[in-house]
């Protein structure tokens, strides 16, 4: 199913404040109370974090962030009013809804999918509308490529965020015709910092943005899109956590910061809370997971689903557990068999769990905490 949708101008109303839900809830509605009342704000967009581990937070966006990121994102593209969005990302998540905000600013028509993702779905429909743009996540890319489906001609953009994308998976997509375009953001940035000027160049900075690194390479950021800060329910009752405009916000990214000429860009190393210290070294899971992916494509294990988590060892402090479902013991070892060739001997995977289900998002992200329980 799709629908032809414009920009929703009630996410604006004078006074008022958008919840980002996929259906109303309690929290939603106290969350808009506390908002209005007691911060007092109008034209501001709420966001649940995507985040994989810690408390639930809210992001809290206003109206003019959301379009100045959308702006950058719209001439760093060259984004018109002749392209057509073809929308397959939840509107409430920032990725989803930023298109909203592109489409609104460019004038350009959007296509939104509903229903459950579907790969074969989503390639028609690119063709019967003519879509030139679109924005996936990294699990949408597998799909596609997992099922070799190509490209249609009108498809000139497909931005990819959300998570980190491997290289064999770019490469695969890359080869079906897909034009992949990397791209890095959060939910306090209103969607992206940098993003792939062409295939397989290193991601450019939006100007909008200021970036800066510790000595651990941890990214903090600063701009004008930047979030005002995180609404938290904290033993019933919702606090309010600023990000401070003069210092921006410290991610959770580890990243390298280049200079070329009069541009910077940055390269994704991995996430400072996906590091773990195993017999004292540490060990960062973000590398393993991408060549799980990699290896799900080479074993033809296309249906199935992956994942490392670390757990607590009395003896190494961590310990590596692959989670495994939809597939049989005897792919899930070879599987197991083929990461360990590709590990150092302290990451080698000693025990693999096959589960109903691996926790992820919406977005496909693996929810470590709620995997670690399972565990």
């Amino acid at each position: 199913m799709a629908t032809a949708v414009k920009f929703e101008p009630e996410f604006w109303t004078d006074g008022g404040v958008w919840i980002g839900l996929s259906e109303h809830t309690p929290e939603g509605a106290g969350l808009a109370e506390m908002a209005l009342h007691e911060l007092k704000v109008k034209d501001w967009c709420f966001f649940q974090t995507s985040g994989t581990e810690g408390k639930r937070k809210w992001v809290g966006l206003t109206k003019q962030a959301l379009l100045t990121s959308a702006h950058a994102v719209n001439e760093f593209f060259g984004i018109t009013a002749q392209d057509h969005w073809l929308l397959a990302l939840p509107t409430h998540h920032v990725g989803g809804f930023g298109i909203l905000a592109r489409a609104h600013l460019s004038s350009s028509p959007v296509t939104r999918l509903t229903g459950k993702w579907n790969a074969a779905e989503f390639v028609q429909k690119c063709k019967e509308v003519r879509a030139t743009l679109a924005s996936l996540v990294p699990t949408q890319v597998f799909d596609l490529v997992a099922a070799k489906l190509r490209a249609p001609k009108s498809i000139r953009i497909v931005l990819v965020g959300g998570g980190a994308l491997n290289r064999e998976l770019e490469s695969e997509a890359l080869r079906l015709g897909w034009p992949i375009r990397r791209t890095f953001g959060m939910t306090e940035t209103a969607s992206g910092v940098a993003a792939q000027p062409s295939p397989g160049a290193d991601m450019e900075v939006l100007p909008i943005w200021q970036v800066s690194t510790d000595a651990e390479g941890v990214l903090s950021v600063r701009g004008e899109a930047l979030a005002k800060g995180y609404a938290v329910w904290n033993e019933g009752v919702w606090c309010w956590e600023p990000i401070p405009a003069d210092t921006g916000l410290r991610t959770r990214d580890r990243v390298e910061v280049l200079e070329f000429d009069d541009k910077r860009c940055i390269r994704f190393l991995g996430r400072e809370s996906g590091t773990v210290k195993i017999l004292g070294e540490l060990v960062a899971l973000e590398p393993i997971q991408n060549q799980i992916e990699a290896l799900k494509l080479t074993l033809g294990l296309r249906g199935a689903d992956a994942a490392v988590c670390d757990v607590t060892d009395p003896r190494k402090e961590s310990r590596l557990i692959l989670a495994v479902s939809g597939m049989e013991a005897a792919d899930a070892a070879r599987l197991q068999k083929s990461l360990n060739e590709m590990l150092r001997p302290l990451e080698h995977i000693q025990e693999t769990r096959i589960l109903h289900a691996i926790p992820r998002s919406e977005l496909g992200k693996v929810r470590l905490a709620e995997l670690r329980a399972l565990l």
